[in-house]
């Protein structure tokens, strides 16, 4: 009898047996098949984690709104997206709540590079929203006849992109503190009437999976050169993430803004130098818009 019980009872002990250890391995594949894929800017789209923008330690006096538009080039991915953004000075020109967020995207990629990033759906799609970016804005230290302005920053960036398997957001949360360093030097000449020299320094984190993250140190300088009408902002900025694994990137920009009264229009232009391999065209305007300035905002600015 239990020589049959045997017979009956091993088999389907092996059998199970077989299934479980079939189950543990389907899931490490799995894990291992998600840990291949980088997260990091070099193979995602261009607005997955982007450089980050600094002001040279301004921050406005009135609430100020912009809209933009982004065209992406290079390196086998088109991208086209609107961009929306605010800043809400708390305390004129001393503390700010900022938020912005690309609304949308349209993108096409070659084949070529939708293998080397392994993605998933076609080679041509659109988002339905990207990653909202809150950032808190505080005035440090007021700009002396000696001294310069610090502007002191922390972001926290969402995880509200959509199209992972297709590599456009990483679907991940992030933050990044930085301190802005800013001085304006004054010139007598009616073409370049002022000269402003930022630099900016800060550490960025981002989750990448499996509770894993990748740290990294914020850099960046600027050369702003203005006068009543128009602005020229020159300027080299990246982050070197602790991975290596196309987390560095590196880019350039300039941006020319020309203002009238309380309306404004830029156009800039960015070239990826590392690790972001893209060049990028913006157009927008902005607007700023005292009646919707906090009151308890309007307070009296500081000399700048």
């Amino acid at each position: 009898m239990f020589l049959c019980c045997k017979q009956y009872i091993m088999p389907a002990f092996y059998k199970q047996t077989e299934s479980f250890i079939f189950l543990i391995l389907f899931c490490n594949c799995s894990i291992l098949a998600q840990n291949t894929v980088n997260y990091s800017p070099a193979f995602f789209g261009p607005n997955a984690d982007p450089v980050a923008e600094f002001t040279g330690a301004r921050i406005p006096k009135y609430t100020t709104f912009e809209v933009s538009g982004d065209y992406f080039y290079g390196y086998g991915d088109r991208t086209v997206n609107p961009e929306a953004k605010v800043e809400i000075p708390l305390l004129s020109q001393r503390i700010s709540l900022k938020v912005w967020i690309p609304l949308w995207e349209r993108y096409s990629v070659t084949q070529a590079l939708y293998d080397e990033r392994q993605m998933e759906g076609n080679l041509t799609g659109t988002t339905t929203g990207g990653d909202f970016y809150v950032q808190t804005r505080i005035l440090a230290l007021a700009e002396k006849k000696y001294l310069p302005a610090v502007v002191i920053n922390a972001t926290i960036k969402t995880a509200s992109g959509e199209q992972f398997p297709e590599r456009r957001y990483f679907n991940t949360p992030g933050y990044y503190f930085d301190a802005e360093i800013a001085k304006s030097f004054s010139l007598n000449n009616k073409i370049v009437s002022n000269i402003r020299v930022g630099t900016d320094w800060g550490f960025l984190c981002w989750e990448t999976t499996n509770s894993r993250q990748d740290d990294a140190f914020m850099y960046g300088g600027t050369i702003i050169l203005s006068n009543k009408a128009l602005e020229l902002d020159n300027t080299i900025a990246g982050y070197d993430g602790r991975l290596k694994d196309g987390d560095m990137p590196f880019v350039y920009s300039a941006k020319l803004i020309g203002n009238r009264k309380n309306l404004f229009a830029f156009i800039q232009y960015k070239y990826g130098i590392r690790d972001w391999h893209y060049q990028e065209l913006q157009l927008g305007v902005g607007v700023k818009i005292k009646a919707l300035t906090p009151k308890f905002g309007s307070a009296r600015a500081v000399t700048m």
